[in-house]
């Protein structure tokens, strides 16, 4: 029995030097994961322009900014532009100033300064408010679409459907919706390990390219994204073109040829903000998840599009299109 002992407390110390060791590399582990830095990417092989990308960027932001801006404040200062449709054009101008200020400091920051790092956390907010954004972006366009709906098929009684009250918890209804579903995402990001390149192909962070750098396997928490963007954008754009057929099943019943083309015009600028936000989305979505072979150059290309060209393109075209804002912000800019 002597000599057994020895032995057994041989055994004992081993095992508890086994289960020390695990704890040890437990908490390596845990602490990799919370100091992991991301760095950040510009246009491939363009290192050399960056000093002009960074001034056209620059220039960009602060057109789509001041644009925005300028939208918000006519329509808030001036009694007239009260209306259902202008109440929405100022939920989409300030989801665009929210996109802005939310991608402004990497991107700038990369182009300008050459600044890479992004600690993971900063990384995985910026990932939480670019979707809350962009799913609250979609709900206020299947909002203002419904909106132009109302005014054509049923203009005598627009006013009385579409209230201050009712508009201010549509608006509501699409934030919470988009708080709601985005909530989860960083919380999966945060559970999967990280040990792969750390290099994103983005200025910013972005959830599907985040995705590829983890080890860990991610299963139906990796595709939660592309589920909330199935089940959000993937069916307010069929509304938004179910309300655009019934729009034209109203338009081709008018008598007059003058009229139906009069209503259709109050549409061409949703419809182009449709466009400017829904093909550029789609089609990052779809190479990023399903073309693994697609080039990066296109990726990186569609994603400064998707990001940029919406809240810049938006405040020109409503104001082209709107004789009665139109009209204010040229007042504004002559006094």
């Amino acid at each position: 029995m002597d000599h057994i002992r020895p032995q057994v407390e041989r055994g004992k110390k081993s095992s508890k030097l086994l289960v020390s060791a695990r704890h040890m590399k437990s908490d390596v582990n845990d602490t990799t994961f919370s100091h992991v830095i991301f760095l950040l990417s510009g246009i491939p092989g363009q290192e050399d322009f960056h000093l002009w990308i960074s001034i056209a960027f620059g220039l960009i932001y602060a057109i789509a900014i001041v644009g925005n801006s300028v939208i918000l404040v006519i329509i808030k200062t001036e009694p007239s532009l009260h209306e259902p449709m202008y109440i929405f054009l100022s939920m989409l101008a300030l989801t665009d100033l929210g996109f802005l200020i939310a991608t402004m400091p990497t991107t700038l920051g990369l182009y300008f300064f050459n600044f890479r790092e992004i600690n993971l956390h900063v990384c995985f907010l910026q990932v939480y408010f670019v979707g809350f954004l962009l799913y609250t972006e979609s709900g206020v366009l299947l909002l203002m679409a419904f909106d132009r709906f109302i005014a054509i098929s049923n203009p005598l009684r627009y006013g009385s459907i579409l209230t201050l009250p009712r508009i201010a918890k549509m608006g509501l209804v699409s934030v919470i919706r988009a708080l709601t579903v985005v909530i989860p995402l960083p919380v999966f990001l945060k559970q999967f390990q990280y040990c792969r390149s750390n290099v994103l192909i983005f200025s910013y962070c972005r959830n599907e390219d985040i995705l590829k750098l983890a080890c860990s396997e991610v299963g139906l928490r990796g595709m939660y994204g592309l589920i909330i963007k199935v089940l959000t954008m993937g069916l307010d754009f069929p509304l938004i073109f179910f309300s655009y057929v019934m729009i034209l099943k109203t338009v081709l019943s008018i008598a007059s040829q003058a009229e139906s083309l009069r209503a259709l015009n109050t549409c061409v600028s949703h419809f182009c903000a449709v466009l400017l936000f829904y093909t550029p989305e789609f089609s990052l979505s779809v190479i990023s998840r399903f073309l693994k072979d697609a080039s990066p150059f296109l990726r990186i290309i569609l994603s400064y599009v998707s990001l940029l060209v919406p809240p810049l393109m938006n405040p020109i075209v409503y104001s082209v299109k709107s004789k009665p804002l139109r009209a204010r912000i040229i007042k504004v800019f002559t006094k």
